[in-house]
């Protein structure tokens, strides 16, 4: 499996619908709040960090990025019981780190999304688990191989769920 680098130029850039830009994070968000309520196996996968790589890669925008996953991050900190900001902050880095990316590699094929998202969910781990411990105290569970296969198993359906988003996309 080789990724493959682009030239500037031959970079696709997409644009989504207010509807869609709105909706989908969203959605994501209310989904990751409320099924792992009735599917305890849910808890392994993040829909909202998976929808901001998306958005994030297909925008190819560092600012768009950084915005779209500093609003989505901070609304999942919302929905839980841990202090504001531990998923803003690392999904903010995410969301920089996928657009700049998309505007470097073949970001369409499967294989480069399947390493790109586990890349990202591995990133996104480690930094909710320095924020948390390093800068508010609290106490994180961390084991290497619970994070890689949660890593594997979101990348396998982030692919699925990409291929899904791809319909939303219109050229910029």
């Amino acid at each position: 499996m080789a990724l493959s680098y682009t030239y500037r130029e031959q970079i696709e850039v997409y644009r989504f619908g207010w509807v869609a830009a709105i909706l989908v994070p969203a959605l994501a968000i209310f989904l990751q709040a409320f099924l792992p309520l009735r599917l305890p196996f849910f808890l392994n996968f993040d829909l909202p960090l998976l929808v901001v790589i998306f958005f994030a890669m297909a925008r190819r925008s560092q600012v768009a990025g950084l915005l779209t996953g500093s609003v989505v991050g901070l609304v999942q900190d919302m929905l839980t019981h841990q202090p504001i900001g531990l998923y803003g902050i690392a999904k903010t880095v995410v969301g920089y780190g996928a657009s700049s990316l998309g505007v470097k590699l073949d970001v369409e094929s499967i294989p480069t999304r399947l390493i790109v998202t586990t890349g990202f969910y591995v990133l996104h781990e480690l930094l909710y688990f320095g924020i948390a411990k390093g800068m508010v105290g609290l106490e994180p569970y961390w084991s290497w191989p619970h994070e890689l296969e949660a890593a594997l198993a979101n990348a396998i359906l982030g692919v699925g769920l990409f291929a899904v988003l791809d319909r939303l996309k219109r050229r910029a």
